[in-house]
């Protein structure tokens, strides 16, 4: 029996994703009994409630998905930590090749596990963005909850053909090279922006 009906799934995500297409939620639910299960044993987020995890991890980055360029095709999750954002959008847009970087090896381990359980095809690099060859290059690089973002951005600059996407709090200091757009309030936090930034 899952923690969380899929339509109370739904419900808590309608702010963000007022019609989700029914055929992401089963993989909603099957990754939110995923992470609550290897929560229980080794830390992956703070967040132990399931309707919060749904609100706060599941929704904010499906909002940031539905703020992608249509074009985009490619995505690096930037210290994906258990999967957000890149994981929901992977499951909301599956024609987009997700890349979802993480050095921490148990959180790698679990998004590898997470991956193949949901039957995604998204890809891992389980070490820093830093040591990824300069020739690759995505079309949209995410940041969420990194822990200095100042030194993120400008190793995720580099990455982005086009787009920078963040979620955070106080806008901070667009990279050489960007322009970030008005920021975007969050749904249902006070605290929260998504901040996307264009290649000039």
């Amino acid at each position: 029996m899952p923690t969380l009906s899929e339509a109370r799934i739904a419900t808590i995500l309608a702010p963000f994703l007022p019609s989700p297409p029914p055929d992401i939620l089963p993989k909603l639910s099957a990754y939110l009994e995923l992470l609550l299960k290897w929560n229980a044993r080794t830390n992956l987020t703070a967040i132990r409630d399931p309707e919060e995890i749904v609100r706060r991890h599941f929704g904010e980055s499906l909002f940031a998905g539905l703020h992608l360029a249509s074009e985009a095709n490619t995505l690096l999750d930037f210290g994906s930590g258990a999967g957000f954002p890149g994981l929901p959008i992977a499951i909301l847009r599956p024609e987009i090749a997700v890349t979802l970087a993480e050095s921490q090896n148990k959180k790698s381990t679990f998004i590898q596990e997470a991956v193949r359980t949901l039957g995604l095809k998204a890809e891992i690099w389980a070490a820093r963005v830093e040591t990824m060859p300069q020739t690759i290059q995505f079309h949209t690089v995410t940041l969420r909850a990194v822990d200095n973002m100042v030194a993120a951005l400008s190793a995720a600059a580099p990455r982005a053909s086009n787009d920078l996407l963040l979620l955070t709090g106080l806008p901070p200091i667009p990279p050489t090279g960007f322009t970030f757009q008005k920021p975007i309030p969050i749904p249902t936090t006070q605290s929260s922006i998504l901040l996307r930034g264009t290649r000039d």
